[in-house]
């Protein structure tokens, strides 16, 4: 019997081997595949900068240099490498994005939730007070607001994280709203657990793989504003290396023949926009039961 066991055992654990990796390509390898993008886009505004050429350092000898082996986006008016300020660039942007959904989210998420725990008049009066907020041209009160706080990183941040809340509050008020009369919620009422307990303990968790995935898209959309910020000089300011205030710079320079000074910064923002709004649908698809 012991002979027997032995001449199987392989087979079984092929056979589990082959379950558990099918289980992993099915789940985990699409989350795991899904995160490739944010993480390779992180990896180069964490460890691009030091990789990179002094993007600051002006070399008169080769102003508005094209493309070539030497500099390979060519270089600005003032003879700095194209190259290393978009790789430098990419840090700012990316941090501006990271603060201003990370705020974004949180504010959002609690607004939501306790909108959707809440029902009632509250959930309708909250509801009201976002579709009047989504009715405004989003990036026209970004400017405004960034008008009135002044052109900084942290204006920047602040407008960009004001009119993305509105996305999470509508997003957390759904998912609570379709959870909130399930029986396990019922079941933590009888065992004496406050509202604010529930939503903690029991709703959000549930709801964060939707909030997750609508982050990594807003990603994108918070590039893009700040982006265009600016490009419209409303946002960072020059010398700052990112990529509105590159595209900005390269813009009047079209028309004379240099296209690297706008094409490139433009086309790396697209890059980035691309790369997030993939992972998040792809996020979106992996957490979703129905896509299994």
């Amino acid at each position: 019997m012991f002979a027997t066991l032995v001449r199987r055992a392989p087979a079984r654990i092929a056979i589990k081997l082959s379950f558990l990796a099918q289980r992993w390509s099915h789940a985990g390898g699409r989350k795991l595949r899904a995160l490739v993008p944010p993480a390779a886009l992180l990896a180069v505004a964490l460890a691009g900068p030091s990789f990179v050429a002094d993007p600051t350092a002006p070399h008169v000898a080769h102003m508005l240099a094209p493309p070539s082996l030497a500099h390979w986006f060519g270089t600005d008016a003032i003879g700095r490498d194209l190259f290393a300020r978009v790789v430098v660039a990419t840090r700012l942007d990316l941090s501006i994005a990271l603060g201003a959904v990370g705020i974004a989210a949180l504010a959002g998420s609690v607004l939501g939730a306790a909108s959707g725990l809440a029902g009632g008049r509250i959930d309708r009066l909250l509801q009201r007070v976002v579709d009047v907020f989504m009715a405004f041209p989003l990036f026209v009160v970004a400017l405004a607001l960034v008008a009135v706080l002044g052109n900084s990183v942290s204006s920047v941040v602040l407008a960009t994280a004001l009119i993305n809340i509105p996305f999470y509050a509508r997003l957390a008020r759904a998912e609570i709203a379709a959870r909130r009369e399930a029986n396990y919620v019922h079941a933590a009422r009888l065992f004496g657990w406050s509202d604010t307990k529930i939503l903690l303990r029991v709703l959000l968790p549930g709801a964060l793989p939707a909030l997750c995935a609508q982050m990594t898209v807003n990603l994108g959309w918070a590039m893009t504003n700040s982006a265009g910020l600016s490009f419209l000089g409303m946002g960072v300011r020059p010398p700052a290396a990112e990529w509105g205030v590159l595209v900005g710079e390269g813009a009047p320079y079209m028309m004379t023949g240099q296209w690297w000074l706008a094409t490139f910064p433009s086309l790396a923002l697209a890059l980035a926009v691309f790369l997030l709004n993939g992972a998040g649908d792809s996020l979106r698809d992996a957490f979703d039961p129905r896509s299994r």
